[in-house]
């Protein structure tokens, strides 16, 4: 039997595909590209906006087409908020929510036996247990592996419709979490990424201040984990998928600085730089809070790379509060900035706000939040010309005769090679790289002789 996936979304979404395709190979089945003949499809869903409910749907209809007899599986956030909407897509078998992957091996088994089409999705106040998918293994990237540590939202940003689509906070128990980064770096990966719907909120439900209001000198929270797999032996390194402003602050990043095999790099979430529009989006800090953390990333290092995410058109931005954003991205000099044209979603406060932005005024605030996000990034890395870094490799770009990868501070990195066979062998190698000059959308290096770790 044959099984494909078509994951969209989030990093999380793609580590998810890899457990349930992990799972079913258990049972037998062979995983194909999505575009082959298969048996079964899933497709696994994303909610953020109302563009991935339409590509899901497209998505949907696609895979039916390349075997009218297939069983069709859909699943994540897009399943989990609007069930009855994707049942009623042509060709739908099974409709899963985002707390039932662990048991489509057992849906899909049951339809094949009985022919029934079938919905399971809870109500987001029902989830509120971890769904252990199991170690994930072997990943398609066989240089970087993400390692799911936590499930859930409770912060309910007014825009924001994914607490509805996960439900509770829970996190994963440590001992998973160290196992699974340990077989990943016994078979041979170089960077551990650690992921969640909100990686910040890990084991953070369990923190109480003393009477004093004091937080615990020991690790806890991400940097408990952060801290276990920092014992691991290897020659590896450890990345934050992203860490929440609304529930860190600057003296908790602070802690994390000391971790050696923790990489210089942090996707910081703004979504705006206008302390008027965050308050309107329920994020619990202001543009002041938020530099503050910057300011203490670069203040230990220079060099930090920092990404972010920005919302341009949410309803009651004004011209001025546009232009905030602007400047916090330019002040700020992200390696990268995601843009995202506010979407109304079901659910949630902002969709009932007054002074919804016209759709072309989005439109031009995007196009121009993505020059000066261009703009912020080569600044970034015209900081960066003539430093060493210690760079993964990780991809052969054999028509352009160049080798890439990626620094700890997240900067991608061209380096000219001569010899395809030793360029092949160096693929998931540390190297040390002189970065030369800013080119396409990172820079470009010469290796030097010196490999050791800087």
């Amino acid at each position: 039997m044959k099984i494909a996936f078509h994951t969209l979304g989030c990093k999380v979404n793609q580590y998810e595909s890899e457990a349930i395709a992990a799972a079913f190979e258990q049972q037998g089945y062979t995983v194909v590209d999505e575009r082959e003949f298969a048996d079964v499809y899933v497709i696994n869903t994303c909610t953020v906006t109302a563009v991935a409910d339409k590509k899901s749907r497209q998505y949907i209809r696609r895979m039916k087409k390349v075997n009218p007899d297939s069983v069709v599986v859909v699943t994540g956030c897009y399943a989990q908020i609007s069930p009855e909407e994707v049942s009623a897509v042509d060709g739908v078998d099974i409709v899963a929510g985002t707390n039932e992957k662990s048991h489509l091996t057992d849906y899909v088994a049951e339809f094949q036996e009985h022919g029934i089409r079938q919905l399971h999705v809870k109500g987001y106040e029902e989830l509120d247990a971890y769904d252990e998918t199991g170690l994930v293994v072997n990943t398609e990237n066989r240089t970087r592996a993400y390692i799911k540590i936590q499930e859930g939202c409770n912060r309910f940003c007014s825009y924001c419709v994914i607490p509805y689509a996960r439900g509770k906070v829970r996190s994963r128990g440590l001992s998973e979490i160290v196992a699974e980064a340990e077989k990943l770096i016994a078979g041979g990966y170089r960077e551990i990424v650690l992921t969640g719907i909100n990686t910040a909120l890990y084991e953070m439900e369990q923190i109480r201040p003393d009477e004093a209001g004091r937080l615990p000198e020991e690790p806890y929270g991400v940097e408990k984990v952060i801290a276990a797999l920092s014992d691991i032996p290897g020659d590896f390194r450890i990345r934050l998928s992203s860490l929440e402003p609304a529930v860190v602050d600057a003296d908790y990043v602070k802690r994390l600085l000391k971790y050696d095999k923790l990489c210089h790099h942090l996707h910081l979430s703004a979504q705006s730089g206008s302390s008027q529009v965050l308050a309107a989006m329920n994020r619990p800090y202001d543009r002041e809070a938020y530099m503050d953390i910057v300011s203490t990333l670069r203040k230990a290092d220079p060099y930090y790379g920092l990404s972010t995410d920005i919302i341009v058109g949410f309803p009651g931005e004004k011209e001025a509060d546009f232009e905030d954003s602007c400047s916090l991205v330019e002040e700020c000099t992200f390696c990268k900035t995601h843009i995202f044209k506010y979407s109304k979603r079901p659910f949630t406060k902002a969709a009932s706000m007054k002074g919804h932005v016209a759709p072309q005024v989005k439109n031009r605030r995007s196009d121009r939040l993505h020059d000066v996000g261009k703009k912020s990034a080569e600044a970034f890395f015209a900081e960066n010309k003539g430093r060493m870094e210690r760079v993964l490799l990780e991809e052969l770009l054999e028509d352009q005769q160049m080798i890439t990868g990626y620094t700890g501070n997240y900067i991608k990195v061209y380096v000219p090679y001569e010899d395809p066979e030793t360029a092949q062998g160096m693929l998931n190698q540390f190297v040390s790289v002189e970065l030369l000059e800013v080119c396409r959308d990172g820079m470009r290096g010469r290796m030097v002789e010196r490999r050791d770790q800087l």
